[in-house]
Order: C-alpha cells, then sequence, then structure tokens
C-alpha cells in the first residue's frame, strides 16, 4: 500500500500551532519527534530504568522537532493542499507579528514525500536467515530453504512484529541453557515461557520434547504472532500461547521457566518465577547486560533459588538458577 508522509518541522511552540492546525481539520493520529525528549530521556537513564540505549538514538540532539501525519492511499488526499494553506498563513502571520514579537516558531517546513510500504516492511528479511544455534536447535526463517542434518530440530519462526528470531544473545543464550537442562526432567516436563514474544522459545521447548508448554505475552499482537508460529511448527498440541501477566492470575507450574526479558523485569518477576516452579526446577533468564549480573542474581537468590551457572555472550548473559 501507497503512503503520504506529510511532515512539519518547528519549534515546540510552532508545532503546538501545527498541532491545533490538524485538529480544526480532524485529525488527532499525529506523531511528534522531539529531541529535547530524548534528551530527558538520556538525563534520566536511570530513573526509567532501561539497559540500553542505542548511540544512534544520542545524535541530531540539535535539530528542530519534526510533527509527521501519515496518509493511505484511501484517504483523501486533497486535504494536504489545505494544510499547506492553513500552514503558509500561519507564517505569514507569525513574521507580523501576530503572536508577538518574541514567538519562534521554527521554520515551519512543510515536506510531503510519498512511499510504498513494501519497500521498507520487509526490508529486515534480507539480514535473517537459517543460523545454528545449539548442537541441534536451529532457526530458519518461514521463506527460506533449510536442508536438515539428522538430528536437527528445526524452528520455523516469523517474528513479524514480535521479538525473537532466535539470533540475538539473548534468545541464543536462552536456547543452550535449556537444551542443557531439559534431560535432567524426562518425559512429560513443563515448561511455562514467560514473555514468550515471537513463541521461539516455546517451540524450542515443544520440539526438546516438553509434555506441555505455556506461553505468556503480555503485547496481544505477539501473542497473535507467537500462535501463528506454533502452528507453523505443528506444535499446537502441547503448546499454548496466553496473553497474560506472570504475576496476575497465571495457574501454571513449570520443571523448567525461561523469562528472555530484561534485568528489572526479571528482578521483579523472580519471587512470582519461583511460586510457579515445581521444586527442583530451573528458572533461565536473560536479557541482562553483563554489568547488571550480580544485582540480578542478587534477586534471583533472594527469591529462594540458587544460582547454577551464569552463561556469557559479549555484553549479555543468561542465567540458570535451580529452584
Amino acid at each position: 500500500m501507497k503512503y503520504t508522509a506529510f511532515e512539519v518541522r518547528g519549534t515546540s511552540a510552532g508545532l503546538e500551532m501545527i498541532t491545533a492546525i490538524m485538529m480544526n481539520h480532524g485529525i488527532d493520529y499525529i506523531s511528534i519527534d522531539d529531541p529535547e525528549d530524548m534528551e530527558d530521556i538520556l538525563n534520566k537513564k536511570n530513573e526509567y530504568g532501561w539497559d540500553y540505549i542505542d548511540d544512534e538514538l544520542k545524535e541530531n540532539l540539535d535539530r528542530e522537532p519534526v510533527l509527521s501525519v501519515y496518509f493511505d492511499e484511501e484517504q483523501d488526499l486533497n486535504i494536504i493542499d489545505v494544510l499547506k494553506a492553513d500552514i503558509e498563513k500561519l507564517k505569514q502571520d507569525v513574521a507580523e507579528g501576530a503572536y508577538g514579537e518574541s514567538f519562534d516558531g521554527g521554520s515551519l517546513e512543510v515536506t510531503v514525500s510519498v512511499s510504498d510500504d513494501s519497500q521498507w516492511k520487509d526490508k529486515w528479511k534480507e539480514f535473517f536467515h537459517p543460523s545454528r544455534i545449539t548442537e541441534r536447535l536451529v532457526v530458519k526463517p518461514s521463506w527460506e530453504e533449510y536442508r536438515a542434518e539428522p538430528d536437527d530440530l528445526v524452528i520455523e519462526i516469523d517474528p513479524g512484529m514480535a521479538f525473537g528470531t532466535g539470533t540475538h544473545e539473548t534468545t541464543s543464550l536462552c536456547m543452550k541453557l535449556m537444551e542443557k537442562y531439559f534431560g535432567e526432567f524426562g518425559e512429560n516436563v513443563k515448561v511455562l515461557d514467560v514473555g514468550c514474544g515471537s513463541g521461539i522459545l516455546s517451540i524450542a521447548a515443544s520440539l526438546l520434547g516438553a509434555g506441555e508448554v505455556l506461553g505468556v505475552e503480555i503485547d496481544k499482537d505477539a501473542v497473535q504472532v507467537a500462535r501463528e508460529n506454533v502452528q507453523l511448527n505443528k506444535c499446537d498440541d502441547n503448546v499454548r500461547v496466553i496473553e497474560g501477566d506472570l504475576t496476575k492470575g497465571i495457574d501454571f507450574k513449570g520443571d523448567i521457566i525461561v523469562a528472555n526479558l530484561m534485568a528489572d523485569l526479571v528482578m521483579m518477576l523472580s519471587k512470582s518465577a519461583r511460586d510457579h516452579l515445581e521444586d527442583g526446577g530451573i528458572f533461565i533468564s536473560s536479557g541482562i547486560l553483563t554489568d547488571k549480573e550480580k544485582v540480578v542474581s542478587e534477586a534471583i537468590t533472594d527469591a529462594g533459588f540458587t544460582i547454577e551457572e551464569v552463561m556469557v555472550d559479549g555484553e549479555w548473559c543468561a542465567i540458570a538458577a535451580r529452584g
């Protein structure tokens, strides 16, 4: 589908005026990219509790804010000419001092561009290819062919809008620890996948021989993606994916719990994980930067676990703990 991007640059005060113009035309689906917001986040990083902020987000903090509206090909695009005329009138009023001599609206520069979403929506697929993650587990995109070795367990995955292709260190660490500890529990092992994303770890558990797997995900779009991937891999006889929160109303106990989240969430959910783990079971957590390993391990220990091992890959680590 083609879409038209209508963008206006200006100061925060200027974009407030543009927002009012948009609202007067019944347009309330706008977005504003303001570098001051990113500066705020960078200054309050610890308050937000995020583990990682990409360096690219720190660039170009001196640029003007941008207001964006997107129109698809089914909408009446005559509104674009109307908006342009209104913004030109606003620029003229500002120049003539209608809002006071000290008012600075910025450039109020308008850019209109037309794109086809097929140019970008699947671009990431160029970088996702079949990958061997463990001795037995192989992840392949649903759109590529792969010739499996006799002992391979092949996961077909289309992550869509959900996190989880298996190639990121956090996911591969989980899969390596799952494969390592799975053999301890014999047949009919029960696995709880917390924050299951694309469903990749739930599917891996099924292929490794789990008797029952429950994937829990708070994002309803990811739930749909995970369910589709479970069906694609023909695991829907022993894998369920539900929308939910581990801390609220989940009546399931696993022999293995796997949680590929982030450090603060792992710490927050550790006590609930202990309540949902069978005695002697294994809690595998990942999404943890190595410089947070100590504090996360302490939280897991405080929740009643014994740390079995910490596996490291680059700047990321995963923790296996015994309940």
